[in-house]
């Protein structure tokens, strides 16, 4: 068979020769073009036209422990945009910026600046199920800028707060987590990239902030530095640090009206949180004490110093109390002993590191007009409120009935302008919100991407009342995740126990420090008797050993776990109404144990605030 037509002439097989060689040329110049709908960082030229940020970055946070990458944004509530801008000490082959759920590398939205080993990429991305990465069709972030300065290489970038794509994360109030990561080689094509073959990391911070201009500060404003005293960091991964600090004797009443972090320069990525207590005034001496909070041998006085003062967390910024209260300090009925507490996040094991942060809290001794007050929302510390093992949602709820707060709530109400929410490790989510009249009112503060290793308090503007007919109710509901225990997780102190609190800043300060329930001993008992006979035990041994023991011998299965989230959900509950002297307060013998269905009706069954009869 013959290939060529004998009449071919070689001018004709020339031009098909260099017409297929033209063809190649162009699929191969094609496959190193720009991916669709990326960016080429070269090609970026500034643009008059494009809105720059409003005001300069005033939220900052470095992403990992080296200090490579410093993120900063601002936030526009007028437009819906965050305006971020990333730095990055020493640029390799590119950076991976994202959100995730909790963290995760898998099923998160991305933003990645990569090189192809000739030309360098921007593009909104996203990671599937097995951390693979795909360019999305639909580009949300908005390259502005990309620049080489002496600190390092700068990206700066908006963003919508929701984007109507599926696949991106809604930036909402609460925590967000941040996950990065470096290329240490080019990419031929994005869809290379795994998130799991990279060097990569996970911050978190509250991208949405207050955008109120800070107060004055008074004119006769004092500093106090409650600092660790030139601690030796640990060369562990996590260490809380524990610090007994002495106020001068005899110090007349002050008010606080700000606190911020001292951080020592250089231990920024490594200081995680920072939280000052005041010891109880019923203990006359603390002995002094510098070391781990977890040490066996530190003094057990230590234990009675939990009155929240101040709190920070990485990224955070000062905290400003109204113009008409402040939080006292000093004079009669208070402490002169303080408790810091400092946690150092020590992934990479430095040691050798010197550290002296802590908390500078400034205060006045012209008084304002209203001492500021912390009170307790939520679950009692006890182990009669216990999560199943391998839970992936489970929810316990905390009361602050209406007869506590018709009993304790000053006639002309309270006003609530903060709130810190807290679970220990198996927290997911923390919402308080406010009943009135039977109606869902207001959310004081939800967070349903909480961590407890990123406990932020949050600035909120609400009312409490107290009313002689239906009286204000808080109810705190907190969700967990057990899947990685096979024992249940009893309430209490200990870190591998668990927590439901929100902690409520408000004026002016009444005698009510703890409003808080927990669900009707008696019903439990009944719980574990049925439980135990159900399946098969009836050598029950309820009452005759420890709650927390009751909850171990159970056999956990689906049925068990059920009963349980049924018990939480309709059993009556004891009411703790307690006073600042860890006292009850005055309230009928009938009025601590409530069955609370048509209160959590109004939470769980009527979120929109339907009219409901108590």
């Amino acid at each position: 068979m013959r290939i060529f037509n004998k009449n071919l002439r070689l001018q004709d097989i020339t031009i098909m020769y260099f017409t297929a060689l033209a063809a190649l040329m162009v699929i191969l110049v094609a496959s190193y073009q720009a991916p669709n709908n990326a960016v080429e960082v070269s090609s970026l030229k500034p643009n008059p036209s494009r809105l720059l940020p409003p005001l300069p970055m005033p939220f900052r946070v470095p992403l990992d422990p080296r200090g490579e990458l410093q993120l900063a944004w601002n936030v526009s509530y007028t437009n819906q945009e965050i305006y971020m801008e990333l730095r990055v000490a020493e640029l390799r082959h590119g950076v991976v910026l994202g959100m995730s759920d909790r963290g995760e590398l898998t099923n998160a939205d991305l933003l990645v600046l990569w090189d192809s080993g000739t030309q360098s990429y921007f593009g909104d991305a996203w990671s599937d199920s097995k951390g693979h990465v795909s360019l999305d069709s639909q580009q949300d972030y908005d390259l502005i800028e990309a620049k080489q300065k002496a600190e390092g290489y700068y990206l700066l970038f908006k963003r919508p707060f929701s984007t109507c794509d599926p696949r991106d994360y809604v930036i909402e109030e609460g925590t967000v987590h941040i996950i990065y990561g470096f290329l240490d080689k080019p990419l031929a094509s994005l869809e290379k990239l795994n998130l799991s073959e990279i060097r990569t990391g996970v911050q978190r911070v509250l991208m949405l902030r207050p955008d109120t201009p800070p107060p004055t500060l008074p004119p006769d404003v004092q500093m106090l530095d409650v600092v660790a005293p030139n601690v030796s960091m640990p060369n562990q991964e996590t260490t809380y640090w524990c610090y007994i600090h002495n106020l001068p004797e005899n110090l007349p009443k002050n008010h606080i009206v700000m606190y911020e972090s001292v951080i020592t320069p250089g231990n920024e990525a490594i200081v995680h949180h920072i939280e000052v207590f005041e010891c109880s005034p019923d203990i006359p001496a603390v002995p002094g004490y510098s070391g781990s909070c977890d040490d066996k041998m530190k003094p057990k006085k230590l234990n009675f110093c939990r009155h929240v003062l101040a709190a920070w967390a990485m990224g955070a910024e000062a905290f400003y109390y109204p113009p008409d209260a402040g939080l006292a300090m000093g004079g009669p009925g208070s402490s002169r002993f303080l408790r810091l507490e400092v946690h150092y996040h020590n992934p990479l094991l430095i040691s050798g590191r010197r550290d002296s942060s802590g908390i500078r809290l400034y205060y006045t001794p012209s008084l304002r007009r209203y001492d500021a007050g912390i009170m307790e929302l939520g679950l009692v510390y006890t182990p009669v409120m216990a999560i199943p093992p391998k839970q992936h949602t489970f929810y316990l709820s905390g009361y602050c009935t209406s007869k506590c707060t018709q009993t304790a709530l000053p006639s002309g109400g309270i006003y609530v302008f903060a709130s810190q929410l807290h679970t220990h490790l198996a927290g997911r989510g923390v919402r308080t919100i406010l009943v009135r009249g039977g109606k869902e009112l207001e959310v004081v503060q939800e967070d349903q991407h909480f961590s407890t290793h990123y406990q932020v308090g949050d600035r909120r503007a609400l009312f409490m009342q107290r009313n002689s007919t239906f009286g204000d109710v808080l109810i705190t509901k907190c969700t967990y995740n057990t899947e990685d225990r096979s024992e249940p997780t009893v309430g209490g102190f200990g870190i591998m126990e668990e927590m439901c609190v929100n902690y409520i800043h408000y004026y002016p300060r009444t005698q009510l420090e703890l409003c808080k329930s927990h669900v009707d001993q008696g019903y439990l008992q009944k719980y574990f008797s049925f439980i135990n006979r159900f399946h098969g035990n009836d050598q029950c041994v309820c009452g005759e050993v420890s709650v927390t023991e009751q909850f171990s011998q159970l056999e956990w299965d689906e049925f068990t776990g059920e009963v349980l989230d049924s018990l939480f959900n309709t059993a009556p509950i004891s009411m703790h109404c307690n006073q600042s002297t860890a006292s009850l307060f005055p309230v009928s013998p009938q009025s601590r144990t409530h069955t609370p269905d048509k209160i959590r009706a109004a939470y769980e069954r009527n979120p929109q605030g339907t009219q409901l009869q108590f």
